[in-house]
């Protein structure tokens, strides 16, 4: 057993989710409309014209961020219970002030690898622009899996380049000083959400974005 190697793999992932909490407890305040959350933001109304199609009565937003998501679908439908967990205080706190009166969402500072809900318990789920944040990317679709209820869904959506600039932009992201570690193709995606036992609805690219909507059977 190559324990040191396993240590240092250890280390990495604890220093990967370190320097994002440290990366987005500083952009929280800007996130909204600075170049830090232009990315993601482009990908809300395609996100928003999924959700549309979906039938469900609760929702977890993984990574949400300052809960701008969750706000655009609680505004079209308010009858339903709303979660989101983030690694970021900042960002928790600045969807706390922007949600504050409403009284069906439940905000959890936490680890997208180990959710704190029970098993079978959401109807949809979301992960928009964190996924190459996750040191651990099985590990979060699997605990992905277990709380989505059967026949729930995943929307999950998170950077897309092309082949040879993925390969520069992955050289140098082990360098990031914002916890990315790695901008994955869309045959790994496929591969991450599959061997969780997901069964992939559909695949797009929008926005400079891989979009996947999947089903748990």
């Amino acid at each position: 057993m190559n324990t040191r190697g396993n240590l240092i793999y250890i280390k990495d992932i604890m220093d990967k989710k370190e320097l994002s909490k440290k990366a987005f407890d500083k952009q929280a305040g800007n996130y909204d409309f600075d170049k830090n959350g232009k990315h993601a933001r482009k990908q809300y109304k395609h996100i928003l014209n999924k959700v549309d199609k979906l039938k469900f009565s609760n929702v977890l937003d993984v990574g949400f961020g300052t809960g701008e998501i969750l706000k655009n679908i609680m505004e079209k439908y308010p009858d339903k219970n709303y979660y989101g967990i983030d690694i970021s205080e900042n960002m928790l706190k600045k969807a706390g002030e922007k949600l504050k009166n409403e009284a069906n969402l439940s905000l959890t500072l936490g680890d997208s690898e180990n959710l704190p809900y029970e098993d079978e318990k959401f109807d949809l789920i979301l992960v928009n622009d964190s996924f190459h944040h996750y040191p651990n990317p099985n590990r979060v679709v699997r605990e992905i899996f277990r709380v989505l209820k059967k026949r729930g869904h995943l929307i999950l959506s998170d950077y897309y380049k092309s082949f040879f600039i993925r390969l520069i932009m992955n050289t140098f992201i082990s360098f990031s000083i914002d916890g990315d570690v790695k901008i994955y193709s869309k045959r790994e995606m496929e591969n991450f959400l599959k061997e969780a036992g997901f069964k992939i609805i559909d695949a797009e690219i929008l926005n400079s974005a891989l979009f996947f909507t999947a089903k748990k059977q």
